[in-house]
Protein backbone atom coordinates (compact mmCIF):
# COMPACT_ATOMS: atom_id res chain seq x y z
CA UNK A 1 0.00 0.00 0.00
CA UNK A 2 1.42 3.84 -0.33
CA UNK A 3 2.91 5.21 2.33
CA UNK A 4 3.39 9.01 1.26
CA UNK A 5 2.19 11.04 4.07
CA UNK A 6 -1.01 11.94 4.93
CA UNK A 7 -1.09 15.79 6.08
CA UNK A 8 -3.46 16.81 8.33
CA UNK A 9 -5.18 19.74 6.17
CA UNK A 10 -4.56 20.12 2.69
CA UNK A 11 -6.36 21.59 0.08
CA UNK A 12 -7.41 20.53 -3.96
CA UNK A 13 -7.01 22.47 -7.09
CA UNK A 14 -9.67 23.39 -8.93
CA UNK A 15 -7.82 23.31 -12.35
CA UNK A 16 -8.69 27.13 -13.10
CA UNK A 17 -6.16 28.69 -10.72
CA UNK A 18 -3.51 28.76 -13.76
CA UNK A 19 -5.94 30.50 -16.32
CA UNK A 20 -6.44 33.72 -13.47
CA UNK A 21 -2.37 33.31 -12.78
CA UNK A 22 -1.48 33.54 -16.56
CA UNK A 23 -3.96 36.60 -17.38
CA UNK A 24 -2.12 38.22 -14.69
CA UNK A 25 1.23 37.36 -16.00
CA UNK A 26 0.35 38.52 -19.66
CA UNK A 27 -1.12 41.75 -17.86
CA UNK A 28 1.82 42.38 -15.78
CA UNK A 29 -0.40 42.84 -12.96
CA UNK A 30 2.57 41.36 -10.78
CA UNK A 31 1.43 43.49 -7.78
CA UNK A 32 -0.73 43.91 -5.05
CA UNK A 33 -4.12 44.79 -5.72
CA UNK A 34 -5.25 44.26 -9.12
CA UNK A 35 -8.41 42.89 -11.60
CA UNK A 36 -8.40 39.32 -9.86
CA UNK A 37 -8.30 41.35 -6.37
CA UNK A 38 -11.24 43.03 -7.27
CA UNK A 39 -12.92 40.16 -9.01
CA UNK A 40 -12.00 37.50 -5.64
CA UNK A 41 -13.64 39.62 -3.56
CA UNK A 42 -16.64 40.44 -5.46
CA UNK A 43 -17.03 36.27 -5.41
CA UNK A 44 -16.53 36.36 -1.95
CA UNK A 45 -18.93 38.96 -1.21
CA UNK A 46 -21.35 37.04 -2.99
CA UNK A 47 -21.35 33.84 -1.66
CA UNK A 48 -21.13 35.52 1.93
CA UNK A 49 -24.88 36.66 0.73
CA UNK A 50 -24.92 39.71 2.76
CA UNK A 51 -24.59 43.47 2.60
CA UNK A 52 -21.00 43.07 3.44
CA UNK A 53 -17.80 44.60 2.34
CA UNK A 54 -14.74 42.24 1.97
CA UNK A 55 -11.07 43.77 1.69
CA UNK A 56 -8.63 41.06 0.22
CA UNK A 57 -5.92 41.03 2.30
CA UNK A 58 -2.27 38.86 2.90
CA UNK A 59 -3.05 37.26 5.65
CA UNK A 60 -5.95 36.76 8.07
CA UNK A 61 -3.44 38.00 10.92
CA UNK A 62 -3.42 41.23 9.01
CA UNK A 63 -7.22 41.61 9.31
CA UNK A 64 -7.74 41.15 12.81
CA UNK A 65 -4.27 43.81 13.03
CA UNK A 66 -6.46 46.01 11.00
CA UNK A 67 -10.15 45.66 12.50
CA UNK A 68 -8.28 46.71 15.89
CA UNK A 69 -7.08 49.50 14.17
CA UNK A 70 -10.79 50.67 12.54
CA UNK A 71 -11.97 49.85 15.60
CA UNK A 72 -9.68 52.52 18.08
CA UNK A 73 -7.83 50.02 19.98
CA UNK A 74 -4.81 51.74 20.85
CA UNK A 75 -1.62 51.06 23.46
CA UNK A 76 -2.83 50.25 26.75
CA UNK A 77 -6.63 49.29 25.75
CA UNK A 78 -7.62 45.96 26.85
CA UNK A 79 -9.44 43.23 23.93
CA UNK A 80 -10.88 40.12 25.24
CA UNK A 81 -9.92 36.99 23.09
CA UNK A 82 -10.72 33.68 23.47
CA UNK A 83 -8.12 31.27 25.00
CA UNK A 84 -8.55 28.27 23.10
CA UNK A 85 -7.11 29.32 19.40
CA UNK A 86 -4.62 29.31 17.44
CA UNK A 87 -1.85 32.73 18.38
CA UNK A 88 -2.74 34.56 15.53
CA UNK A 89 -5.96 35.97 17.07
CA UNK A 90 -3.83 37.64 19.82
CA UNK A 91 -0.93 38.50 18.55
CA UNK A 92 -2.36 41.24 16.81
CA UNK A 93 -3.41 42.74 20.62
CA UNK A 94 -0.05 42.74 21.03
CA UNK A 95 0.76 44.70 17.81
CA UNK A 96 -1.10 47.99 18.94
CA UNK A 97 0.40 47.46 22.48
CA UNK A 98 -2.80 46.25 24.04
CA UNK A 99 -3.41 44.17 26.60
CA UNK A 100 -5.38 41.01 26.14
CA UNK A 101 -7.58 39.19 28.06
CA UNK A 102 -8.09 35.73 28.07
CA UNK A 103 -11.92 33.74 28.25
CA UNK A 104 -12.39 30.00 28.49
CA UNK A 105 -14.50 28.03 26.48
CA UNK A 106 -17.63 26.11 27.19
CA UNK A 107 -18.34 22.68 26.71
CA UNK A 108 -20.69 22.42 24.15
CA UNK A 109 -18.93 24.53 21.24
CA UNK A 110 -15.75 24.31 22.57
CA UNK A 111 -16.01 28.41 21.75
CA UNK A 112 -15.70 31.78 23.71
CA UNK A 113 -17.80 30.89 27.15
CA UNK A 114 -20.49 33.52 27.24
CA UNK A 115 -20.51 33.25 31.00
CA UNK A 116 -16.86 34.15 31.84
CA UNK A 117 -17.33 36.70 28.79
CA UNK A 118 -19.48 38.67 30.87
CA UNK A 119 -17.76 38.00 34.63
CA UNK A 120 -14.65 39.43 32.28
CA UNK A 121 -16.59 42.40 30.77
CA UNK A 122 -17.89 43.06 34.40
CA UNK A 123 -14.70 42.80 36.12
CA UNK A 124 -12.75 44.71 33.89
CA UNK A 125 -15.11 47.65 33.71
CA UNK A 126 -15.29 47.28 37.59
CA UNK A 127 -11.44 47.93 37.38
CA UNK A 128 -11.88 50.63 35.09
CA UNK A 129 -11.13 49.46 32.00
CA UNK A 130 -13.75 48.16 29.27
CA UNK A 131 -12.44 46.42 26.67
CA UNK A 132 -12.74 48.36 23.44
CA UNK A 133 -12.96 44.84 21.52
CA UNK A 134 -14.13 41.13 21.91
CA UNK A 135 -12.38 38.86 19.45
CA UNK A 136 -14.80 35.90 19.34
CA UNK A 137 -13.96 32.50 17.13
CA UNK A 138 -15.48 29.74 14.95
CA UNK A 139 -13.03 27.21 16.41
CA UNK A 140 -13.03 24.03 13.85
CA UNK A 141 -15.20 25.35 11.28
CA UNK A 142 -17.79 25.16 14.35
CA UNK A 143 -19.64 28.43 15.05
CA UNK A 144 -19.23 29.82 18.95
CA UNK A 145 -23.24 30.66 20.34
CA UNK A 146 -23.65 33.57 18.09
CA UNK A 147 -26.71 34.46 19.78
CA UNK A 148 -25.26 34.33 23.33
CA UNK A 149 -22.07 36.25 22.65
CA UNK A 150 -23.31 39.09 20.39
CA UNK A 151 -26.27 39.38 22.37
CA UNK A 152 -23.69 40.26 25.63
CA UNK A 153 -21.41 42.61 23.39
CA UNK A 154 -24.73 44.85 22.31
CA UNK A 155 -25.31 44.69 26.35
CA UNK A 156 -22.09 46.73 26.85
CA UNK A 157 -21.44 48.55 23.75
CA UNK A 158 -18.36 46.84 22.78
CA UNK A 159 -17.66 45.34 19.26
CA UNK A 160 -17.15 42.04 18.02
CA UNK A 161 -14.43 41.02 15.74
CA UNK A 162 -15.50 37.80 14.63
CA UNK A 163 -12.50 35.30 13.40
CA UNK A 164 -13.70 33.20 10.66
CA UNK A 165 -10.14 31.87 9.94
CA UNK A 166 -10.92 28.25 10.37
CA UNK A 167 -15.16 29.28 9.68
CA UNK A 168 -15.80 29.81 5.53
CA UNK A 169 -19.12 27.54 4.11
CA UNK A 170 -20.16 27.71 8.33
CA UNK A 171 -23.29 29.20 9.04
CA UNK A 172 -25.81 29.88 12.29
CA UNK A 173 -29.66 29.70 11.00
CA UNK A 174 -28.53 30.13 7.64
CA UNK A 175 -26.31 32.85 7.54
CA UNK A 176 -22.55 32.86 6.69
CA UNK A 177 -20.24 32.66 9.27
CA UNK A 178 -17.96 35.73 9.23
CA UNK A 179 -21.09 37.84 8.80
CA UNK A 180 -22.32 38.35 12.66
CA UNK A 181 -19.62 40.86 14.04
CA UNK A 182 -18.68 44.24 13.23
CA UNK A 183 -15.76 42.73 11.80
CA UNK A 184 -15.54 39.18 10.00
CA UNK A 185 -12.35 38.03 9.06
CA UNK A 186 -11.25 35.16 6.89
CA UNK A 187 -8.25 32.98 5.81
CA UNK A 188 -6.92 31.59 2.90
CA UNK A 189 -4.21 30.00 4.19
CA UNK A 190 -2.76 26.76 2.32
CA UNK A 191 -4.57 24.44 4.97
CA UNK A 192 -8.02 26.07 4.75
CA UNK A 193 -11.44 25.65 2.79
CA UNK A 194 -10.15 26.63 0.09
CA UNK A 195 -6.53 28.78 -0.27
CA UNK A 196 -4.83 31.61 -1.74
CA UNK A 197 -1.29 30.12 -0.65
CA UNK A 198 -1.52 32.76 1.53
CA UNK A 199 -3.70 35.59 2.20
CA UNK A 200 -6.78 36.64 4.13
CA UNK A 201 -9.65 38.79 4.27
CA UNK A 202 -11.70 41.86 6.45
CA UNK A 203 -15.03 41.09 6.60
CA UNK A 204 -16.77 44.99 7.07
CA UNK A 205 -20.38 46.52 6.98
CA UNK A 206 -19.73 49.59 4.72
CA UNK A 207 -18.10 50.49 1.32
CA UNK A 208 -16.53 53.54 3.34
CA UNK A 209 -14.88 51.25 5.81
CA UNK A 210 -13.41 49.12 3.11
CA UNK A 211 -11.66 51.71 1.44
CA UNK A 212 -10.35 53.13 5.02
CA UNK A 213 -9.40 49.21 5.64
CA UNK A 214 -7.49 49.35 1.97
CA UNK A 215 -5.74 52.71 2.78
CA UNK A 216 -4.04 51.30 5.75
CA UNK A 217 -3.46 47.98 3.82
CA UNK A 218 -1.50 49.91 1.01
CA UNK A 219 0.88 51.88 3.14
CA UNK A 220 -1.57 54.84 4.22
CA UNK A 221 -0.61 56.85 1.20
CA UNK A 222 -2.59 59.69 0.94
CA UNK A 223 -4.15 61.28 -2.49
CA UNK A 224 -1.12 63.61 -3.57
CA UNK A 225 1.23 63.71 -6.22
CA UNK A 226 4.10 63.00 -3.96
CA UNK A 227 4.09 60.43 -1.31
CA UNK A 228 2.35 61.80 1.87
CA UNK A 229 1.76 59.55 4.67
CA UNK A 230 -0.33 61.31 6.98
CA UNK A 231 -0.61 58.07 9.23
CA UNK A 232 0.98 54.77 9.76
CA UNK A 233 0.23 52.08 7.11
CA UNK A 234 0.65 48.64 6.09
CA UNK A 235 2.32 46.25 3.57
CA UNK A 236 -1.07 44.12 3.75
CA UNK A 237 -2.87 43.80 0.09
CA UNK A 238 -3.42 40.45 -1.41
CA UNK A 239 -1.32 40.31 -4.44
CA UNK A 240 -2.93 39.57 -8.12
CA UNK A 241 -1.06 36.26 -8.59
CA UNK A 242 -2.38 34.88 -5.18
CA UNK A 243 -6.39 36.47 -5.98
CA UNK A 244 -5.76 34.55 -9.03
CA UNK A 245 -5.04 31.14 -6.72
CA UNK A 246 -8.47 32.50 -5.25
CA UNK A 247 -10.69 32.34 -7.94
CA UNK A 248 -10.00 29.17 -9.13
CA UNK A 249 -10.59 27.94 -5.64
CA UNK A 250 -14.06 29.41 -5.03
CA UNK A 251 -15.12 27.37 -7.96
CA UNK A 252 -14.55 24.10 -5.48
CA UNK A 253 -15.52 26.13 -2.42
CA UNK A 254 -19.26 24.25 -1.85
CA UNK A 255 -17.30 20.99 -3.16
CA UNK A 256 -14.13 21.44 -0.49
CA UNK A 257 -16.72 21.94 2.17
CA UNK A 258 -18.73 18.91 1.20
CA UNK A 259 -15.92 16.90 1.52
CA UNK A 260 -14.79 17.76 5.27
CA UNK A 261 -18.45 17.04 6.18
CA UNK A 262 -17.71 13.54 4.49
CA UNK A 263 -14.64 13.15 6.36
CA UNK A 264 -16.32 13.72 9.57
CA UNK A 265 -19.05 11.41 8.38
CA UNK A 266 -16.57 8.66 8.08
CA UNK A 267 -15.00 9.48 11.43
CA UNK A 268 -18.44 9.51 13.17
CA UNK A 269 -18.80 5.86 11.03
CA UNK A 270 -15.54 4.67 13.15
CA UNK A 271 -15.91 6.39 16.50
CA UNK A 272 -19.70 5.12 17.17
CA UNK A 273 -18.10 1.77 17.46
CA UNK A 274 -15.37 2.83 19.96
CA UNK A 275 -16.33 3.86 23.35
CA UNK A 276 -14.26 6.03 25.72
CA UNK A 277 -13.74 8.81 22.17
CA UNK A 278 -16.16 11.60 21.65
CA UNK A 279 -16.36 12.95 18.18
CA UNK A 280 -17.35 17.03 18.00
CA UNK A 281 -20.69 17.61 17.29
CA UNK A 282 -22.33 20.15 16.48
CA UNK A 283 -24.95 21.69 19.34
CA UNK A 284 -28.02 21.80 17.29
CA UNK A 285 -29.66 22.15 13.71
CA UNK A 286 -28.78 25.89 13.93
CA UNK A 287 -25.22 25.31 13.87
CA UNK A 288 -23.98 24.25 10.63
CA UNK A 289 -20.23 23.36 10.26
CA UNK A 290 -17.68 23.12 7.66
CA UNK A 291 -15.48 20.71 9.79
CA UNK A 292 -12.70 22.49 8.70
CA UNK A 293 -11.14 19.66 10.83
CA UNK A 294 -12.01 16.86 12.48
CA UNK A 295 -11.19 16.76 16.42
CA UNK A 296 -11.59 14.33 19.01
CA UNK A 297 -11.51 13.53 22.44
CA UNK A 298 -9.85 10.67 24.47
CA UNK A 299 -11.39 9.98 27.38
CA UNK A 300 -10.02 6.20 27.61
CA UNK A 301 -9.36 5.14 31.77
CA UNK A 302 -6.13 3.12 30.25
CA UNK A 303 -3.04 5.81 30.78
CA UNK A 304 -1.90 4.45 27.04
CA UNK A 305 -4.68 5.19 25.14
CA UNK A 306 -4.25 8.85 25.17
CA UNK A 307 -3.57 11.73 22.45
CA UNK A 308 0.02 11.58 22.58
CA UNK A 309 -0.14 7.59 22.06
CA UNK A 310 -2.71 7.51 19.41
CA UNK A 311 -0.75 10.69 17.47
CA UNK A 312 2.74 8.61 17.61
CA UNK A 313 0.82 5.47 16.30
CA UNK A 314 -0.31 7.90 13.11
CA UNK A 315 2.91 9.06 12.74
CA UNK A 316 4.73 5.64 12.22
CA UNK A 317 2.23 5.15 9.61
CA UNK A 318 3.28 8.64 7.76
CA UNK A 319 -0.16 10.17 8.67
CA UNK A 320 -0.24 14.04 10.27
CA UNK A 321 -2.44 14.42 13.14
CA UNK A 322 -2.23 17.00 15.74
CA UNK A 323 -3.25 18.82 19.36
CA UNK A 324 -5.86 20.74 19.70
CA UNK A 325 -4.68 24.27 20.32
CA UNK A 326 -2.41 25.17 23.50
CA UNK A 327 -4.99 27.77 25.40
CA UNK A 328 -3.33 31.01 24.90
CA UNK A 329 -3.49 31.69 28.33
CA UNK A 330 -0.95 28.44 28.50
CA UNK A 331 1.48 30.14 26.12
CA UNK A 332 4.71 31.49 27.39
CA UNK A 333 4.38 35.05 25.79
CA UNK A 334 0.32 35.13 27.38
CA UNK A 335 0.72 33.35 30.49
CA UNK A 336 0.87 37.06 32.32
CA UNK A 337 -2.18 38.27 30.78
CA UNK A 338 -5.77 38.33 33.01
CA UNK A 339 -7.62 35.21 32.18
CA UNK A 340 -11.40 34.13 32.81
CA UNK A 341 -13.11 30.76 33.26
CA UNK A 342 -12.23 27.38 35.09
CA UNK A 343 -10.28 24.35 32.98
CA UNK A 344 -12.28 23.43 30.13
CA UNK A 345 -9.90 24.53 27.27
CA UNK A 346 -6.87 23.18 29.57
CA UNK A 347 -9.26 19.69 29.30
CA UNK A 348 -9.49 20.00 25.62
CA UNK A 349 -6.04 20.70 25.22
CA UNK A 350 -5.05 17.60 27.52
CA UNK A 351 -8.07 14.99 25.82
CA UNK A 352 -8.41 16.51 22.13
CA UNK A 353 -6.52 15.33 19.11
CA UNK A 354 -7.14 16.86 15.30
CA UNK A 355 -7.41 14.37 13.19
CA UNK A 356 -6.67 14.47 8.55
CA UNK A 357 -9.56 16.79 7.30
CA UNK A 358 -8.30 17.80 4.21
CA UNK A 359 -10.01 17.98 1.28
CA UNK A 360 -7.98 15.63 -1.10
CA UNK A 361 -8.08 13.00 1.16
CA UNK A 362 -8.86 9.75 -0.77
CA UNK A 363 -10.37 6.19 -0.25
CA UNK A 364 -6.75 4.87 0.12
CA UNK A 365 -5.95 7.25 2.73
CA UNK A 366 -9.25 6.45 4.41
CA UNK A 367 -8.36 3.36 4.69
CA UNK A 368 -4.76 3.84 5.80
CA UNK A 369 -6.12 5.97 8.73
CA UNK A 370 -9.16 3.48 9.64
CA UNK A 371 -6.06 1.12 10.60
CA UNK A 372 -4.51 3.17 12.62
CA UNK A 373 -7.45 3.72 14.87
CA UNK A 374 -9.40 0.56 14.96
CA UNK A 375 -5.71 -1.13 15.63
CA UNK A 376 -4.58 1.26 18.36
CA UNK A 377 -7.99 0.68 20.22
CA UNK A 378 -7.88 -2.93 19.84
CA UNK A 379 -4.67 -3.58 21.01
Amino acid sequence: MNNSRIYLSLGKQSGFEQEYISKALEDNWITSGGPNVDDFETDLQNYLDAESSVTALNSGTSAIHLALILLGVEKGDEVICQTMTFSASANPILYQGAIPVFVDSEPETWNICPEYLEAAIKDRIKKGKKPKAIIAVHLYGNPYKIKEINAIAERYEIPVIEDSAEALGSTYKGQKCGTFGNFGILSFNGNKIITTSSGGALISNSKEIKEKAIFYATQSKENEVHYQHNEIGYNYRMSNICAGVGLGQMKILDENVLRRRENHKFYKDIFDQIEDVELFELLNEDYFSSYWLSTILINCKKQSKNKESLRLAFEVENIESRPLWKPMHLQPVFEKYSYYGNKVAEELFEKGLCLPSGSNLTNEDKIRIKKVITTFFKS
